[in-house]
């Protein structure tokens, strides 16, 4: 939880230094920058679809070890948490799609306000320290993944492109080798790092998104302990960790999050495509959340964490409505055009935004209420 609410507030600075240099005489040479060509690919693309891959393995590797040892072992665990971050998802996406309704070339943006970043939500938490209960922390956290594993869904369902049959039997050939190599218990965690990476370059030709390759090169290292009490998939994690969270993150932040003063036009504020995307985080989010945690606490099925009160619950549902990094990697999915993507990053910032910054307020409200945990 240290290293996400850490990599959260650095994400908080990568922003607001992308924001600060997009609108400063260094603009020219921000757009140069990310625009540098190398090997062909502009630096951009090699963030978001090379270093991502790298942020991807990580969140496999958390999703494994929650579904194993964590929140999401086992069905009493994971009721709440599962529930809440379905109708998260729904929720958001159904207001999209009310507002882009009649512009069906836009409809394509469904899904970026479905997801929500847990290093931002649990940075955001980080502010107010231990006043907030250990177990809402949880409850954000196994929310937020559940949240990243469906997101990963969506990118691969709808988001690929023309697909190669040479290059995906290569990567079908890829993952069974992986699950050869799980089931005979190789515990090498550079052979399944050496295997990851060609099936990283098999899925990048074949028109699935690669990020892809590093959620199930994840699944495969084995997270069971050896007769030493090493764990491959703990040990990995760990080593990705500190990678992640002070350069990955903040790089793909400060390279996405540039948006000009310039192009707040009222025409952009008010597009569909930025009012979906706002509402769809700031209202969709919560009102999802709530509306099935509503449902599962009628049908007897979950109750509130334990030391939650509703006040600081309902913070915490406005938390999921901050959507940084996974909203703004699926809006660089969904369009291309240079003004869409002025769209979708005002959207998602200032949707984010507000989401976070009433959650906060709300979340203050509720702790100083209830006193320290």
């Amino acid at each position: 939880m240290k290293g996400e609410a850490t990599a959260g507030l650095l994400l908080m600075a990568a922003a607001a230094l992308a924001l600060g240099v997009a609108n400063s005489p260094l603009a020219e040479t921000y757009a140069a920058f990310i625009a540098f060509p190398v090997f062909s690919q502009t630096l951009l693309h090699w963030i978001n679809d090379g270093l991502m891959a790298v942020f991807f393995l990580l969140v496999g590797l958390e999703i494994k070890r929650e579904v194993v040892a964590g929140e999401l072992s086992t069905r009493r665990k994971a009721a709440l948490p599962v529930l809440a971050a379905a109708g998260g998802m729904a929720g958001p996406a159904l207001i999209y799609v009310a507002i882009n309704w009649a512009s069906p070339a836009y409809l394509r943006g469904w899904a970026i306000p479905t997801a929500t970043d847990i290093a931002f939500a649990l940075g955001i938490m980080a502010l107010l320290g231990s006043r907030v209960p250990t177990s809402l922390k949880v409850f954000l956290t196994a929310l937020a993944i559940i949240d990243d594993l469906g997101a990963i869904a969506i990118i691969a369902v709808f988001y690929t492109a023309d697909v190669s049959t040479v290059a995906l039997s290569g990567a079908a050939l890829c993952i069974a080798v992986l699950w050869a190599l799980n089931r005979m218990n190789v515990r090498s965690i550079s052979v399944y790092m050496l295997v990851g990476l060609v099936l990283w370059v098999t899925v990048l030709k074949s028109g699935v998104h690669p990020t892809m390759a590093g959620v199930i090169t994840a699944m495969a290292i084995p997270a069971n302990a050896d007769s030493k009490g090493r764990r491959p998939l703990a040990t990995l994690e760990h080593a990705l960790h500190p990678a992640v969270v002070y350069f990955i993150l903040p790089l793909f932040a400060f390279a996405n999050a540039g948006v000009s003063v310039a192009e707040l036009t009222r025409d952009v504020l008010f597009h569909p495509i930025t009012l979906g995307i706002v509402f769809g985080l700031f209202v969709g989010k919560q009102v999802g959340v709530l509306a099935a945690t509503y449902f599962a606490r009628a049908t007897g099925w979950v109750s509130l964490p334990v030391g939650v009160s509703a006040l600081q619950y309902y913070g915490a549902t406005l938390l999921t409505g901050v959507g940084f990094t996974m909203s703004l990697f699926i809006g660089n999915l969904a369009f291309v055009a240079a003004e869409n993507l002025a769209e979708v990053k005002i959207g998602v910032l200032a949707g984010s935004l507000v989401s976070g910054i009433v959650g906060y307020i709300i979340l203050r409200a509720g702790t100083r209420k209830a006193g320290p945990q």
